[in-house]
């Protein structure tokens, strides 16, 4: 276990969906966040909504150098310096990998995994400071079974994930924990209309983002590696490691589905 009591946390993507609703649960379990974002509005938001100086805005774009390199210099500026990096910035991308441009391809690449990469390496050096320190990435259940119409974004996914295991086997003798934490989808605006109407037709849960944050500290509170949520993703997740052709064969029965709501 690790107490989040007055711990400085590095929340990235804190004006998304997720990451809004994983701020109020870090502070209310007594943590010290700086969040970090592209809105600046949306941040400002957040901070209001806390006592003074709980939370702490950051405005930076994680994609480029210039924006990492401004979080670490802030970081090392710190009166508590930061003991626990959460990850929860990422980037979309429903539709055909056909039909995605090459552009789009690498602005996803930089976003979903060339940033997590790059931000954990620059601040190692702080976190291994501390006695017990932390990195979370608030992955995907894309991360274990990818899926048509979202094969970029789970080879993005994949990658966040071996990258985080393999850390966490590297550090597996210090006090420096990497966890790979997985939401199944969330009801919030990073879901683009066209995959609300997939997730309808096809039945899939969404669970409230503030639920997912409860779940998310807890895990990060009790240290644990890895963490998939919801019922059945637990299962598919489990499966498409084990018997992957079934996973295969279920989801192609429902590939007319995908394709219609990705070329809408």
């Amino acid at each position: 276990m690790i107490a989040l009591t007055d711990r400085t946390v590095l929340l990235t993507g804190a004006s998304g969906g997720i990451g809004s609703a994983l701020c109020d649960a870090l502070v209310a379990a007594g943590a010290r966040v700086v969040a970090i974002g592209r809105d600046d509005a949306r941040l400002n938001a957040i901070v209001a909504r806390h006592p003074s100086g709980r939370v702490a805005p950051l405005v930076a774009d994680l994609a480029t150098d210039a924006g990492r390199a401004h979080l670490v210099a802030v970081a090392g500026t710190l009166q508590r310096p930061p003991s626990l990096l959460v990850l929860a910035h990422a980037q979309s991308a429903f539709g055909l990998f056909e039909d995605q441009s090459p552009e789009a391809l690498r602005a996803l690449i930089d976003t979903n995994l060339t940033a997590p990469m790059l931000l954990i390496h620059a601040l190692l050096p702080m976190l291994k400071r501390h006695e017990q320190a932390a990195v979370v990435a608030v992955g995907s259940t894309f991360g274990s079974l990818a899926f048509p119409g979202f094969a970029a974004y789970s080879a993005t996914k994949f990658g966040l994930r071996g990258l985080m295991e393999g850390l966490a086997r590297e550090h597996a003798d210090s006090g420096l924990r990497f966890q790979y934490l997985s939401p199944r989808a969330t009801r919030t605006a990073f879901n683009t209309p066209q995959v609300d109407a997939m997730n309808r037709e096809m039945k899939v849960a969404q669970d409230e983002p503030a639920d997912v944050a409860a779940q998310l500290v807890a895990a990060i509170a009790s240290g644990r590696s890895r963490l998939q949520l919801g019922w059945p993703e637990k299962l598919f997740a489990r499966l498409n490691g084990a018997l992957p052709g079934l996973v295969d064969r279920n989801l192609k029965s429902q590939l007319s589905i995908v394709r219609r709501h990705a070329r809408a």
